[in-house]
């Protein structure tokens, strides 16, 4: 196997090669000798290919693209010790948790530093010099307010580069770093070829975001990957598991209703383009993130059936992986769920459909003989790995030269469930597991089968107290987690039917429970078949693989592991391997990165062939397992081939790399002064230049910068301020405040009241409140419909229109702009800041906190201050007079109209709020009229009185006297 098929896929391209390594190729012989003696003085071990990949990005900054499985974690190591030194200071961006981790656990301690928590720690640590591991967010802010000497920064190396988009905060960074320093690097990695052909023009934008050249390309069919690999290549044997008729049928009858479903959805959708929606790329755990990309700015002109149809792809595709890789009781406890009566009736159809009956009668089958009575039957591939584990393993070990030495086995499964369900079924046996499953699941057991009932009770005997055993398996299974949000999607179907409060462990230890004498008689061990005969390790929950192969001595060693973990990443395997040195490797379920990893494994050991592992492929030939396998070798080897092509076609202009201020001139300036010769030649003769205008300035909250609009508004130009202000989120003249709000944030804002609070500040403290809700540019530009109700939102928030309706009422002054998209935002922000003055960072520093502001001692109840605002007269020119000189509502009320004058600076505004306050307003005539005026007004203020307030002035007079 061993990626034979990629290679055999690629033959047609097998010679092409990055045109950079070939340009490079006369070079590395003059420099071969220095570079062998300088990594081996750093301690670096590097394969040729990986040596080739170091010196192309010593050399030049650029972007470096490998096939998954040739990891680029030794270049980057080898790129971090070579600049590993106080004078230097060097950036890390973009990498996971597991990532850092590893690479700060390569590099001398000495050289990597913390990132501290306060700003003035952080500026100390800066002027250190060594290696930093820094979150984007706190780079970017740091960056603007100069904390840190951007002059002084050796470089930036970027991971996962293919996720750099020009919004983001590290194309952000890049640009803030490239504008101010010309000399440094910029080194980018990705091991994502398939993101490159995602979108228009992907590889030629993410280069020009990240400031490099060169594309330095290198896929598993590279000449270099393959002379290095070649010689070492590992033993692999492949072993096609038969899958039982039922499973057979269930995956024909799952396919024959997925292709109905795509063949519907494409009927109904004649004018979108519907090309990447086939039967085969279905069954992929990529096809719903295309298919999303592809719908969602056109979803809300979906019809209904479309969006059924789509959801149930993804509903099929869940049950398809269920029955391949679930026991047959999980699989059929996960089929009932879509058998309900509300099922049936708020999906697209296909359960009305024979073949869904048949899938239906046939999971039950699986479960329940003719009888009816519970024989479920085991995973496929049980029985083989049993097989493996002890005949065919022990006896390999007998034949070669390693008869002395106990077996070493790595078992490598797709997720944390699998490798559960393995451990279980080699501690406990098939049946006892199986049944364990039915309580768990609650699928009713009745009677046992004659056959079933006599192997469990030999293998080991069933729980004589059901209940007790189910309390039993809820401890077992508890203390569960959230799913790792980097976990792939296969991983997440995998886990969709797990009872809630489940959790799996990601790796296990098991060893031998039968005692086995040294010696290569003992090697060939023969079990009785109906007893189990494994036993796990519990060194391995503290991850300690040295004490738990320590423990057991003169045992064979079993390890469960799985391709990720949520602490290591695919680290994980590569870790196992170094720890464990495997004698065998079973790849229970294929995987392309998994495979390659071990190959690269075993071109570093360099063993001779009879001391190399083997591999053992469990596949099931001809299924769905196969042939997604081979679906992601194709399409990863047509992302190579499309780059390359790319490569050989696209324009790099000579200052991409940011170097001379050419890379810049794009960015919109506010320089009036003339740049060129001709320009100052026909000015008029003796006039001096005119002055340069002011960069405009846009103040922006510290916690805007978890979003993309302060990196757009950079990009037109525009300075970006960071600040921590209370009110609003955007400042952009002394008047105009805005608050941004997405359509999620809006809803829950509104909900839970926090809105309102929020446009009474900023309606009390700026003339011009402005509330912004902004859409995510990937999703349609619209509110109302079953799209709001059914993707972002529920139905208890159908009044959202209506809630802001009540907003604007109670805040007159409050403007809403609605905005596609985080770039329409940028250049709205710039048309609403033309011929205004900039905002004062102090001033809006200060508004709403505790100090007073420049110009206003005193502070006021808000509440009073909110009531006088309301009355006619009164508004934000002259009510801190009116506060500060008006003393009390009952020494207002006192008040002449001409004191009133005083105080207002207005005879008109004077007038206004005497008459408010002091003559009675008697309702409209349409409204009431003639006599029931009369009686109205009668009943209110009572006979011979006008108004209540008068009375009660005239009342107060004649107390004073």
């Amino acid at each position: 196997m061993a990626d034979s098929c990629a290679e055999n896929a690629a033959k047609g391209t097998e010679n092409e090669r990055p045109k950079e390594v070939e340009a490079s190729a006369d070079t590395v012989p003059q420099v071969e000798e220095g570079v062998e003696e300088y990594l081996k003085r750093k301690n670096m071990v590097l394969l040729d290919y990986e040596k080739q990949m170091f010196l192309d990005l010593v050399e030049a900054d650029g972007l470096l693209v490998c096939a998954k499985g040739l990891s680029y974690d030794r270049v980057v190591i080898s790129i971090l010790k070579a600049y590993s030194d106080s004078g230097n200071l060097v950036l890390v961006i973009n990498s996971s948790d597991w990532e850092e981790q590893y690479y700060k656990s390569k590099i001398e301690p000495k050289y990597v530093h913390e990132v501290a928590s306060t700003a003035t720690e952080r500026e100390r640590v800066y002027l250190e010099g060594g290696l930093q591991f820094i979150s984007t967010r706190i780079l970017v802010v740091d960056l603007l307010k100069q904390r840190i000497p951007i002059e002084l920064i050796s470089g930036i190396i970027v991971l996962r580069a293919h996720t750099i988009i020009e919004s983001c905060q590290e194309a952000f960074a890049l640009r803030l770093f490239r504008q101010k320093n010309k000399t440094g690097f910029v080194k980018a990695f990705s091991s994502s070829p398939e993101a490159f052909t995602i979108g228009y023009s992907h590889v030629e934008r993410t280069m020009r975001n990240l400031f490099v050249k060169h594309l330095y390309i290198w896929p598993r069919f590279h000449e270099s990957v393959r002379t290095v690999l070649q010689p070492w290549k590992i033993q692999s044997i492949e072993m096609h598991v038969p899958i039982s008729q039922n499973i057979t049928s269930i995956q024909s009858h799952i396919l024959e209703i997925m292709n109905f479903l795509v063949q519907e959805i494409k009927r109904i959708n004649r004018t979108v383009d519907m090309e990447a929606v086939t039967v085969e790329n279905c069954v992929t755990k990529s096809f719903h993130k295309i298919l999303q990309a592809q719908l969602d700015c056109i979803w809300h002109q979906l019809n209904s059936q479309t969006k059924l149809i789509v959801a149930d792809l993804k509903i099929l595709r869940s049950l398809m992986i269920s029955t391949m890789y679930h026991d047959a009781v999980s699989a059929y406890a996960f089929m009932k769920r879509y058998r309900s009566t509300e099922y049936a009736l708020s999906n697209s159809g296909w359960t009305l459909l024979d073949a869904a009956e048949q899938i239906f009668k046939l999971s039950r089958q699986r479960v329940f003989n003719g009888q009816q009575e519970f024989e479920p039957e085991p995973c496929p591939k049980w029985q083989t790995l049993t097989d493996l584990l002890t005949k065919e393993i022990p006896g390999d070990m007998r034949r070669s030269r390693r008869s002395e030495q106990q077996p070493k086995v790595l078992i490598l499964c797709q997720d944390a469930r699998t490798c559960h369900q393995l451990k279980q079924y080699l501690t406990q046996g098939g049946p006892r597991f199986l049944l364990q499953q039915a309580l768990q699941h609650e699928v009713p057991v009745g009677k046992l089968s004659d056959n079933y009932a006599k192997e469990s009770q030999t293998r080991s005997a069933p729980p004589k107290n059901v209940s007790s055993n189910k309390e039993l398996r809820r401890e077992e299974v508890s203390g569960s987690q959230p799913p790792l949000a980097g976990m792939d999607e296969l991983a997440q179907l995998l886990s969709e039917s797990e009872t809630e409060g489940q959790h799996f462990e990601e790796s296990y230890m098991l060893t031998m429970t039968q005692p086995v004498e040294v010696g290569p008689a003992a090697i060939d061990i023969k079990p009785d078949p109906d007893v189990s005969i494994f036993e796990t390790i519990p060194e391995l929950e503290q991850f300690d693989v040295t004490a738990a192969l320590a423990s057991v001595p003169h045992q064979p060693y079993i390890c469960l592991q799985t391709f990720k973990t949520e602490r290591e990443g695919s680290m994980a395997l590569e870790h196992m391997l170094e720890q464990l040195q495997p004698h065998y490797v079973v790849m229970y379920n294929m995987n392309v990165t998994a495979i390659r990893q071990l190959e690269v494994f075993e071109a570093r050991r360099r063993l001779p062939p009879a001391d190399r592992m083997k591999v053992y492929f469990l596949i099931h030939a001809r299924t769905v397992e196969e042939q997604a396998y081979l679906t992601s070798l194709r399409r990863e080897k047509a992302a190579f081939e499309f780059i390359i092509d790319t490569k050989s076609k696209m324009v790099i202009p000579k200052y991409q790399d940011g170097k001379t201020d050419e890379a810049f001139l794009l960015l919109k300036t506010y320089d009036d002064e003339p740049t060129d010769e001709n320009a100052k030649s026909r000015q008029a003769g003796g006039q001096a230049p005119q002055a340069t205008k002011e960069t405009p300035k846009v103040i922006v909250d510290m916690r805007e910068f978890r979003s993309d609009l302060p990196c757009l508004i950079h990009k037109r130009g525009l300075e970006v301020l960071p600040l921590t202000i209370t009110i609003g989120d955007y400042i952009l003249t002394p008047d105009i405040c805005v608050e941004r709000k997405s359509i999620s944030d809006l809803i829950g804002s509104l909900n839970s009241g926090r809105l309102y609070n929020q446009c009474v500040q900023m309606q009390r403290h700026y003339a011009k409140p402005i509330l912004l809700i902004e859409f995510d540019q990937n999703k349609p530009f619209h509110l109302q419909g079953k799209f709001m109700l059914s993707q972002q939102t529920s139905m208890a928030n159908a009044d959202i229109v209506q809630k802001l309706q009540l907003l604007t009422l109670h805040f007159p002054k409050l403007r809403l702009i609605w905005s596609p998209s985080p770039y329409a935002t940028a250049q709205l922000f710039e048309e609403l800041k033309l011929g205004k003055p900039e905002p004062d960072p102090q001033t809006a520093a200060a508004l709403g906190s505790d100090e007073p502001t420049a110009g206003e001692q005193l502070h006021f109840n808000s509440g009073i201050y909110d009531f006088l605002l309301r009355l006619p007269g009164v508004h934000t020119r002259n009510i801190h007079g009116l506060l500060r000189k008006g003393g009390s509502l009952r020494q207002l009320l006192l008040r002449s109209q001409k004191e009133l004058e005083e105080l207002l600076q207005s005879q008109e505004s004077a007038k206004l709020l005497y008459d408010i306050l002091h003559v009675a307003h008697l309702p409209e005539k349409d409204e009431v009229t003639g006599s029931t005026a009369l009686l109205a007004a009668s009943k209110q203020f009572g006979a011979g009185s006008h108004n209540r307030f008068r009375m009660a002035a005239a009342a107060s007079r004649r107390g004073r006297r």
